[in-house]
């Protein structure tokens, strides 16, 4: 290994590729969670194009999410402060409960909204995602500036399940089952979803109809399939993603909201669902991607390269901090400029249905 370390610039990618073997068992937990936000919203624009309705609104939908239900919890503990855990699972109190059922049905509220200006009213739908992120970043900071004067209390988190021993001590791949079940239950929700998902999309009637309501609605209306129906139910269960990606940011890796937390992940989801082909299992793959370079600023800090990699050390650790935060984003650019031309789109996406009126 140290002959290939030594050859000059090639050696520096064989370093990187043994670092990244080295403590990806020490980063594999945070890329898990650090893609919930970005899985979760990528299964909601899987829900919404995949049956011809675009929705860049995601990020807009999780932000007002996030405030509900941060806000909802919060009161529901200041109204009730001695809350104890329910049967101890999650560590959930009523609280986060409450917290979590808010944000959610924000999500499937905004969905509503959106549904209703894409499929009934036929508005442009670029438009009316843009219109749901706008009005989002706006509501939700002009009300946090409005609450932050007042002292409400935190209603904490959710915690993260322990797996057993018996998993995680396994040889070998122990890590990935304490990666991928040491989570909270959005996270587990998350994981669950996406297999759930890419089975039902290609194995169940009902993602035979959202395929079929994606590429040719005149033909899947012919077989009898409402496409107005169809669209409605998809795009607002897609809304339940996003009201999951938003509870994530404030009742499960945090317990506060701040203006804009969102920090442009609903459209790395969407990033992540165009790379992933529109696909459950693809979009979590791009998900976990995006993630990977992010983790990959913290392992600098907590354990650099050293020994025979000390040179890439060297050079990692004098890259500043900045780097790291903005290399989700780099990558993401990155990622879409090589899927352009090769990742194929629902044919009917983004195109209003007319329904043919029977002579």
């Amino acid at each position: 290994m140290e002959a290939l370390f030594g050859i000059p610039v090639v050696g520096l990618v064989f370093q990187f590729a043994a670092y990244l073997i080295q403590v990806l068992p020490l980063i594999a937990p945070i890329i898990v969670v650090l893609a919930a936000p970005i899985g979760l919203g990528a299964l909601c624009g899987f829900m919404n194009e995949r049956t011809g309705v675009v929705n860049i609104g995601i990020e807009g939908m999780m932000l007002l999410s996030a405030f509900t239900g941060w806000v909802t919890a919060a009161t529901v503990t200041l109204l009730w402060p001695e809350q104890a855990p329910i049967r101890e699972v999650f560590g959930a109190t009523p609280a986060l409960v409450a917290g979590l059922v808010v944000a959610i049905l924000t999500g499937m509220g905004v969905s509503v909204a959106h549904a209703w200006l894409s499929i009934s009213v036929r508005a442009d739908q670029i438009i009316s995602g843009t219109v749901i992120n706008i009005i989002a970043v706006g509501i939700t900071g002009y009300l946090n500036i409005l609450i932050s004067g007042k002292a409400l209390p935190t209603a904490g988190s959710f915690k993260a399940w322990v797996p057993p021993s018996a998993l995680t001590d396994l040889p070998y791949v122990g890590w990935v089952f304490d990666a991928l079940l040491n989570q909270g239950p959005i996270v587990l929700t998350m994981l669950i979803s996406v297999v759930v998902l890419q089975v039902l999309l290609f194995r169940s009637r009902w993602g035979l109809r959202t395929r079929a309501v994606g590429e040719h609605p005149k033909a899947a209306e012919t077989l009898g399939i409402d496409v107005i129906r169809t669209r409605y139910r998809n795009v607002i269960l897609g809304g339940i993603f996003a009201g999951l990606a938003g509870a994530w940011f404030t009742l499960e890796y945090g317990n506060s909201f701040q203006s804009g937390m969102t920090n442009g992940r609903g459209f790395i989801a969407l990033a992540a669902l165009i790379f992933g082909r529109w696909t459950p299992l693809g979009s979590l793959g791009a998900a976990l991607l995006f993630t990977t370079s992010e983790a990959i600023g913290t392992a600098i800090r907590f354990q650099p390269p050293s020994g025979d990699l000390a040179q890439l050390g060297n050079i990692m650790e004098g890259i500043p901090p900045q780097f790291y935060s903005a290399l989700p984003y780099i990558v993401t650019i990155v990622v879409l400029a090589g899927a352009v031309g090769r990742s194929i789109a629902p044919a009917a996406v983004g195109k209003p249905y007319v329904r043919e009126s029977v002579s």
